[in-house]
């Protein structure tokens, strides 16, 4: 076999396909493992670079394939699609992975370590409690318009309601022992929720970075966690403005023929940091007032409306939080005129 320079592998949970070329990008790997047999086929390899699409999974075999001594990428998925020639299957996708790779201007994600991996279960288990405790609140409300009793919106209003309900003589008897059996479901994810925010926030005082960021108008706490935890390594993004397109809170570009088009906010990268930092946004723009928020925040709201300008105010403050991360730098607010 000719030396193999380079390897595209299309991982699964349990089938790996692999697609190897040598110097003059000739094919000379085509090769299907089970996920067993990933690790020893790899240890028996002479070091070579290795690419994967940046999904499930791909940090725990990048860590694994580093330690055999291989140079691993990860190219984003959607930059991998236009080089699939035709059809969907795993040696196409195999060979795409190992094309991409080639180009010079293709751009990579940052493998992970276990550590920030577990840190980062702390922002998605936390997520995945609040659906749950919502769904379960929504759940509450319904059922009990469906007896006439009608509550308001907002968890803390939920103990009212089951009051209400537990007193009002239209309600079966039925009824309020599987509202009880929900409110105790509520009760369990609101303590572990709470057991979460303890732990973010100790992860916050203990880390510089995060510190540094929450002294930025509109972030707090749970924000200044995702960025730092999100962003490990900010040189890999050229710059703020960079940034902020990764986190898609740019608008589209349709721009042809020397004629600048913009179109609607991408919406594109990471939905949690995009939601945290307009979520932030919209925090400060409720307590825009003169002399107390910024004169730019002011003219913008005056002629935009607040959702819109909650996006652009997001944007700067993404700006603001890669200068802090890239250049170690603190907040400084600006100095009135």
């Amino acid at each position: 076999m000719s030396e193999i320079i380079r390897i595209g592998m299309d991982s699964s949970k349990s089938i790996f396909q692999l697609h190897g070329v040598d110097q003059a990008e000739r094919p000379v790997l085509c090769k299907k493992l089970r996920r067993g047999d990933v690790e020893r086929f790899f240890a028996s390899l002479p070091p070579t670079v290795v690419g994967m699409e940046a999904c499930g999974a791909a940090h725990h075999w990048a860590r694994v394939l580093r330690g055999l001594g291989h140079e691993v990428r990860l190219p984003p998925p959607q930059y991998v699609k236009p080089y699939v020639k035709r059809g969907k299957n795993d040696a196409a996708d195999a060979e795409a992975i190992c094309e991409a790779m080639s180009r010079p201007s293709m751009r990579f994600v940052a493998v992970r370590t276990a550590e920030n991996q577990a840190e980062l279960m702390l922002h998605g288990v936390r997520d995945l409690l609040i659906k749950q405790r919502t769904m379960l609140l929504n759940a509450v409300r319904g059922h009990a318009a469906e007896f006439g009793v009608v509550g308001a919106k907002g968890r803390w209003r939920m103990a009212e309601l089951l009051e209400r309900i537990a007193i009002n003589a239209a309600v079966p008897p039925l009824a309020p022992a599987i509202f009880a059996r929900l409110a105790d479901q509520i009760d369990s994810l609101n303590a572990q929720l709470t057991e979460l925010d303890r732990r973010l926030r100790a992860w916050h005082r203990g880390n510089e970075r995060s510190r540094r960021l929450a002294g930025i108008p509109g972030i707090g706490p749970i924000i200044a966690t995702a960025l730092a935890m999100k962003v490990p390594d900010p040189s890999v993004f050229r710059s703020g403005r960079h940034f902020a397109a990764w986190l898609g809170l740019t608008p589209k570009d349709h721009s042809t023929a020397g004629r600048q088009r913009l179109g609607i906010i991408t919406r594109a990268g990471d939905e949690t940091l995009r939601r945290l930092l307009v979520s932030g946004a919209m925090a400060l723009i409720k307590g825009a007032k003169p002399g107390c928020a910024s004169p730019w925040l002011l003219a913008l709201l005056a002629r935009k409306p607040k959702k819109l300008a909650a996006v652009a105010l997001a944007n700067k403050t993404a700006r603001i939080a890669w200068v802090i991360l890239a250049r170690g730098e603190t907040y400084r607010r600006p100095v009135a005129a």
